[in-house]
C-alpha cells in the first residue's frame, strides 16, 4: 500500500466517524490554540512595550534619574525599605545633571508619585480624574510633545510661578469642543484659575489608558497647590541613542557628588531607560513562557493518549476488516501503515484545527481588549512538531497491534 493509499483512507475514516474523530482531537485541539493564541498576545505584548509604551513613559532616547527605578516587582520588602529612606530627588540635583551632561537636548525635572488627579471646569463643563502634574519648560522635548494649539510652558512661567496650564487633547476636546478655542481660556483646577497657554496633539492610547487626559502645569505652581510630590523625577533626552550610554555614567557621578556619597557606597538614586522597562517586563514573560510549556505538553500528552485509545478501539472494531486484507494479501506493513497513516492524520488535523482556533482567540482578545496580539511562526512550528510527535509516538502501538493480528483469529471475529 502506498502512502497516498494510506492517507486517503485514513481521511475517509475520519470524515465517517466526524463526531468521535472531534472528540478525539478536541484535547490537542484546545493545547494548541492555547499555545498560538497566549504566545501571539505575548510577543504582541513585547512589542508593544518596546515600541510604545517605553517611550511613551521615559522618552525616546532618554533616561530618568528616579528615586525608586521603575521595575519595582522584582524587589523584595529590604531593598524597598532602603528605597524609602532614599532623599527626594530635588531642583538643585538639575544643575549638577546639566553641568555633567552639557550635550543633551533637554534636561526637565517632573512632579512624580503620587499623582494628584482633579476635577478641570470651564464655564458649566467639568471633566473629571483628570491628571495633573507639574514640570518645568523642557519637559515637552523630552517627551517629542507637539502642540495642536498654542505654545508649550517656558522657564518665566516656572520661575514666576504663573498659573498657566498645558491641557492634553482629549480635556480641551471635552470642554471646548474645539482645541483652537481652548487657548486663552480661563480654567478651574481645584478652585484655582488657571489661563491655558496650549494644547498638547493627541497621543492616543497605551493599553487602553489615554495619554491625553492631564493638565500640566509649571512645576512651581504645582507645587504651591499640592506640595512636593513623595518622588521627583529628572529626564534627560539626548541627540542620539549612542549617546544615552556615555551620559548615564556621567550623570550617575554627577548624582553621588551632588549626594555627597563617599566611593564604595550605594547610590541613593537610580538611573533608568526605557531598557529598564523593557527588562521588566521580559522577566514576567519569562514567567509565563515557563508555564504555558509545561500547560500545553500536558494537554497534547493526555490527547495523544485519547488518540492511541481510540486508534485501539478501532483495532477491535476492524479486527475482521484486518483479517479479510491479509487474506487477500495485505503484508503487516500494509497494516501498520494504515494505522499508523490514521493516527498521524488525526493529530495533524488536530493541530491544524487548533493553529486555526489559536488565530481566532488572538484575534478576539486584540478586538475586544487593548492587548495587542502577533502570531509568530516558530509558535506555529511548534504546535506541528508536537503534532507530528504525538501521532508517531502514539500512533505505532495501535499500528503494530493491527499488523501482529492473526488473520484466520481476525476473520473469526463477528
Amino acid at each position: 500500500m502506498s502512502l497516498y493509499e494510506a492517507l486517503r483512507l485514513a481521511l475517509q475514516t475520519v470524515w465517517s466517524h466526524k463526531l468521535r474523530s472531534f472528540f478525539t482531537l478536541l484535547g490537542i485541539i484546545v493545547s494548541v490554540a492555547f499555545l498560538v493564541a497566549v504566545v501571539a498576545v505575548i510577543q504582541g505584548m513585547n512589542a508593544y512595550v518596546r515600541e510604545r509604551l517605553a517611550g511613551a513613559i521615559v522618552g525616546v532616547n532618554a533616561f530618568q534619574i528616579r528615586r525608586d527605578p521603575i521595575q519595582v516587582g522584582f524587589i523584595d520588602d529590604e531593598q524597598w525599605k532602603q528605597i524609602q529612606r532614599r532623599p527626594i530627588i530635588a531642583p538643585e540635583d538639575v544643575d549638577f545633571i546639566e553641568r555633567a551632561v552639557p550635550d543633551a537636548e533637554a534636561v526637565a525635572l517632573q512632579s512624580g508619585w503620587p499623582t494628584p488627579m482633579a476635577d478641570v471646569q470651564w464655564r458649566n463643563r467639568t471633566t473629571g480624574d483628570v491628571f495633573v502634574f507639574g514640570v518645568t519648560a523642557p519637559y515637552v522635548l523630552v517627551q517629542d510633545y507637539t502642540f495642536a494649539a498654542g505654545a508649550a510652558l517656558t522657564d518665566i512661567d516656572v520661575q514666576q510661578r504663573r498659573y498657566v496650564a498645558v491641557l492634553g487633547y482629549d480635556v480641551a476636546e471635552k470642554l471646548f469642543d474645539n482645541i483652537e478655542a481652548a487657548v486663552g481660556r480661563t480654567i478651574r483646577v481645584r478652585g484655582i484659575q488657571l489661563v491655558v497657554k496650549g494644547v498638547i496633539a493627541k497621543k492616543g492610547t497605551v493599553l487602553g489608558q489615554s495619554w491625553d487626559g492631564f493638565v500640566m502645569l509649571p512645576l512651581s505652581t504645582f507645587e504651591s497647590m499640592y506640595g512636593r510630590r513623595q518622588t521627583m523625577v529628572i529626564s534627560v533626552k539626548m541627540p542620539a541613542a549612542d549617546g544615552v550610554g556615555p551620559a548615564m555614567l556621567r550623570a550617575e557621578e554627577a548624582m553621588r557628588i551632588a549626594h555627597r556619597l563617599r566611593p564604595g557606597s550605594d547610590n541613593d538614586f537610580t538611573i533608568d531607560t526605557g531598557e529598564g522597562l523593557i527588562a521588566f517586563w521580559g522577566k514576567l514573560t519569562r514567567v509565563i513562557f515557563t508555564v504555558v510549556p509545561a500547560v500545553v505538553v500536558i494537554g497534547v500528552v493526555v490527547g495523544g493518549i485519547v488518540i492511541m485509545n481510540i486508534m485501539l478501539m478501532s483495532v477491535s472494531e476492524r479486527t475482521r476488516e484486518i483479517g479479510v486484507r491479509k487474506a487477500l494479501g495485505a503484508a503487516r506493513r500494509d497494516i501498520r501503515r494504515q494505522f499508523f497513516a490514521e493516527a498521524l492524520t488525526l493529530s495533524i488535523l488536530g493541530v491544524i484545527a487548533g493553529i486555526v482556533v489559536g488565530f481566532g482567540l488572538a484575534g478576539l482578545v486584540e478586538a475586544i481588549s487593548p492587548l495587542p496580539a502577533r502570531v509568530t511562526l516558530w509558535s506555529i512550528g511548534v504546535a506541528i512538531s508536537l503534532g507530528l510527535v504525538v501521532g508517531v509516538l502514539f500512533g505505532v502501538f495501535p499500528a503494530l497491534r493491527a499488523a501482529r493480528l492473526d488473520p484466520i483469529e481476525a476473520l473469526r471475529q463477528e
